[in-house]
């Protein structure tokens, strides 16, 4: 077929047909490095897919020459767009000569896999592909620095099973990625108009593999990552790789350093019973035998080292590849494969070097063609899957120790999760171990840390940025740095190991990156520059926000604080007061490393009365007559390790998440408790009136009853203004909710953030769960639903604070259907949400008035539209 190129025979012209992945690829191919042959579906087929999807599909109808007319800042209209493209091209049928060929690769491959990669090119505004056919060379192509900036990722890989229809479907998918929400943001964003974009897909056989990894070579130097199995435990963040610095010219190995490999991936392939939507890829745990050994054999380390060797002298001094090691049922050797390569940014193939075969030879495949389709595929077989132990290899000697770290080694970007927004370049500070002398960083310092507690935040105020091995979104590190408005990256795996003390580094906290900027001995500032990343100053005055509130809302907006510090950046936003004012984080700068117990043992309870009721007055007197919600304590013995006489703690608790905590604690130490009961009485004798209690982590109506005793004993419920709430995020307030209002509770808020945890049973400081507690899941969004319902039907007033309205924009639309009364989020997140609210109200109100005018009625607040 005309829209098919054999990899082996791709010709520098055909650049625009088979993008830049398959084209670096073909011309190491015919230089006999080792890459696994395959076949490049032409960027053409794509169009003429979209054409003919086109006159049945109007949304498609006038692609490619379009934006589609989507407003990439408003996200509900994103991805909606979005989705319905990817679902009518993954729903609809491919041309049967492309059917066909795929069948037919299908059945004459022995490898049990393919893998389906994009290849992108991309055009001149105003060209389109048939313009440039023939008329560049890869070596005279002019290709925009677009390619060098773009996020890795954005275009992803899909792998399948040895069927027809998968291979169709996975076809379609990657297809369908250039239409994705976060493509089509890229796209505008960057001014990219889609008829510029130009779409192969590289199909290959794809093995099991018993490693994987990279190998970056920059002038001279070069380093080599390596882990056990397929390459996403390391794409993921999940392991630290093996790491071996190299000197190309003489191919020493200068230092090795063993990573931190506890899981690996690996296919799941049942050709007979798996379904098309099934995952491909599983995890499987690595043996403790594995995890201490290197996971090169020598032979294999000296194999890249020579590949390396050999591309610097064809190719390109810097150069970065992907390569993996598979085990094929021909070969008695594993055998080591290319599976990406990018010459450094502005380096161009020498296209007259490349050895081109007569014009017989030629690279496009036709039906009939006496070359088969599958020719090449089996030129390898596949086994099963292969004993990754027996493919180990002793600890690399080289003329250095066995674990020498040398920073130039370590890779330039790291990937974890975005908890914090904003950039910042500053001097790394690396704390690990039991040394945890948080006092002692510099002021504009960058925090690295396995992870990070609540008792840190007063050293905290002055760093730049945040970075943690651990947790997720809603760790402690990214809810402290949300307040201190710094960025902060949670999740990347290793990075107090592949940073030092003293390096220089950007923080990307919107995309979760670390980018390291270069030692004495490391990469030049100037080449992340380059590539599009802004550098700031470590720190950013503040500027008080001029929000415009052009269109009036119903439900409330609150703010989370904890510091007296961040009241000034609410001013000129539209809050309606505090939702949440957390009182452990309130009080550390006030506890001078003692817990309150202690100052009760001491007999300073009243001197921390002042302290906390000065503290909560700055709140309550900057929005007065706006109220503030006090969450009273939640210690948890393992987040407070520095506030000692902690009578209660005299044993590490197994699981402190689920342990001693919230009121069950209050039950343990009320003397602690009545301290905080009589600062907010102190703060109403002030003639505060605006302040409400909310108690956290309310397991039962009976520990409710026992708190609401003790708030009645102080004398805050003599006052007429008090509320008495709880938190709803333990699972048992869904079916205690009608106990917790007839023993007393007056309004309820719910924290999405335990509640999530809790009933899907995941860690959220558990990085490798953040699928699951990294949005709103849809069991979440029936118990908020529930609780909001439940709450009407008592009565009484319904907030919800936490991650989810956040990472789930969606969600405050239902929010406002089913009747929330007020919705509490960050700083930084107030004018968002407050768009968002006023879409949804907006929304409702127009609905109202259209069922009106059809004599319907209209469906009261909180109803399912």
């Amino acid at each position: 077929m005309d829209n098919l190129y054999s990899l082996d025979l791709i010709q520098p012209s055909e650049y625009p047909f088979v993008g830049n992945e398959a084209l670096n690829l073909s011309q190491l191919l015919q230089r006999d490095y080792p890459v696994v042959p395959g076949f490049v579906v032409s960027a053409k087929a794509l169009w003429e897919f979209i054409a003919i999807l086109g006159e049945s599909e109007p949304l498609l109808a006038d692609l490619p020459s379009s934006y589609l007319y989507v407003d990439v800042d408003n996200p509900r209209q994103l991805q909606q767009v979005a989705q319905q493209i990817r679902h009518k091209i993954q729903g609809a049928t491919l041309a049967s000569v492309l059917a066909s060929t795929l069948s037919e690769i299908a059945e004459t491959t022995l490898a049990p896999a393919t893998i389906f990669h994009p290849s992108l090119s991309m055009t001149s505004p105003g060209s389109g592909i048939e313009e440039d056919t023939g008329k560049t060379e890869v070596g005279r192509l002019e290709q925009p620095q677009i390619f060098s900036t773009l996020p890795d990722k954005i275009l992803g890989s899909y792998i399948c099973p040895r069927q027809p229809l998968a291979m169709e479907l996975s076809l379609k998918q990657v297809w369908a990625e250039l239409f994705r929400a976060r493509s089509q943001f890229y796209w505008q964003r960057h001014s990219i108009g889609l008829q510029q974009l130009n779409l192969a897909v590289l199909i290959q056989p794809m093995w099991d593999a018993i490693a994987s990894g990279t190998l970056q070579i920059n002038q001279a130097e070069g380093y080599i990552q390596a882990t056990w199995g397929l390459g996403t435990a390391w794409a993921k963040g999940e392991v630290v790789p093996d790491y071996y610095q190299i000197e190309i010219e003489t191919g020493i190995v200068l230092a090795s350093r063993l990573g931190r490999k506890t899981r690996a991936y690996g296919l799941c392939l049942e050709p007979d019973s798996l379904s098309l939507t099934q995952n491909t890829v599983q995890a499987y745990l690595l043996s403790e035998e594995q995890q201490k050994q290197y996971t090169l054999k020598d032979k294999y380390l000296q194999q890249l080292i020579n590949i390396s060797q050999r591309l610097v002298a064809d190719i390109s001094p810097s150069f970065s590849l992907e390569w993996t090691l598979w085990q094929t049922s021909e070969n008695s050797e594993p055998q080591l494969q290319i599976t990406k390569f990018s010459p450094e940014t502005g380096q161009k193939w020498d296209a007259s070097q490349l050895r081109v075969e007569p014009s017989h030879h030629a690279s496009k495949l036709s039906v009939g063609s006496t070359t088969s389709y599958g020719k090449l595929f089996t030129s390898l077989q596949v086994g099963s899957r292969p004993n990754v132990a027996e493919a180990s290899s002793d600890s690399i000697k080289s003329n250095s120790s066995e674990h020498t770290v040398n920073p130039s080694m370590t890779p330039m970007l790291v990937r974890g999760l975005p908890a914090a927004p904003g950039r910042v370049t500053a001097t790394a500070h690396v704390i690990s171990g039991e040394g945890k002398n948080v006092s002692a960083i510099l002021s504009g310092r960058i925090l690295v840390a396995q992870s990070v507690s609540p008792d840190w935040l007063p050293g905290l105020k002055h760093v730049a940025a945040i970075i943690t091995e651990q947790g997720g979104i809603t760790s402690h590190a990214g809810i402290i740095a949300r307040e201190l408005g710094i960025p902060c990256v949670v999740g990347a795996a290793g990075i107090t190991q592949i940073l030092q003390t003293g390096e220089s580094i950007l923080v990307d906290g919107g995309q979760g990156e670390v980018y390291r900027l270069g030692t004495k001995q490391g990469f030049p500032v100037e080449k992340l520059h380059g590539s599009g990343l802004r550098k700031r100053k470590a720190k950013v005055n503040f500027q008080a926000s001029n929000f415009q509130n052009t269109f009036p809302i119903a439900t409330q907006l609150l703010v989370n604080l904890s510091q007296p510090d961040s009241l000034e950046k609410i001013v000129g936003l539209p809050v309606d007061g505090v939702g949440l004012l957390r009182s452990e984080l309130m009080m550390l700068e006030i506890l001078n490393n003692l817990h309150p117990s202690q100052w009760h043992r001491q007999g300073h309870e009243r001197e921390l009365v002042e302290r906390l009721a000065q503290l909560i007055v700055q709140f309550t007197v900057t929005l007065a007559p706006r109220p503030v919600f006090y969450r009273s304590t939640d210690w948890r013995s393992h987040e407070f390790p520095s506030l000692s006489g902690d009578h209660l703690v005299t044993e590490a608790e197994v699981n402190p998440m689920l342990g001693l905590r919230g009121t069950r604690r209050y039950l343990s130490d009320p003397a602690s408790f009545d301290l905080e009961l009589a600062a907010l009485q102190e703060v109403y004798a002030y003639g505060c009136r605006n302040l409400r209690l909310i108690l956290p982590f309310v397991r039962t109506v009976e520990e409710f009853t026992f708190c609401r005793r003790r708030v009645e004993q102080v004398g805050l419920t003599d006052n007429p203004d008090f509320q008495l709430w709880i938190m709803a995020e333990v699972p048992s307030v869904l079916f205690l909710l009608p106990d917790y209002v007839k023993a007393g509770v007056q309004g309820i808020s719910i924290g999405t953030n335990d509640l999530t945890q809790l009933l899907l049973g995941a860690d959220r400081e558990q990085r490798q769960l953040e699928t699951l507690v990294g949005g709103c899941h849809p069991v979440v969004k029936q118990a908020i639903q529930q609780l909001i319902e439940m709450a009407k039907e008592a009565g009484i007033p319904c907030s919800i604070c936490g991650q989810a309205t956040v990472q789930d924009p969606e969600l405050i639309d239902l929010l406002v259907q089913w009747g929330i009364t007020s919705i509490s989020v960050d700083v930084k997140d107030v004018e968002a949400t407050y768009q968002a609210i006023t879409r949804a109200e907006q929304r409702l109100l127009l609905e109202a008035a259209r069922n009106k005018s059809k004599g319907l009625g209209g469906k009261g607040k909180g109803e399912n539209i």
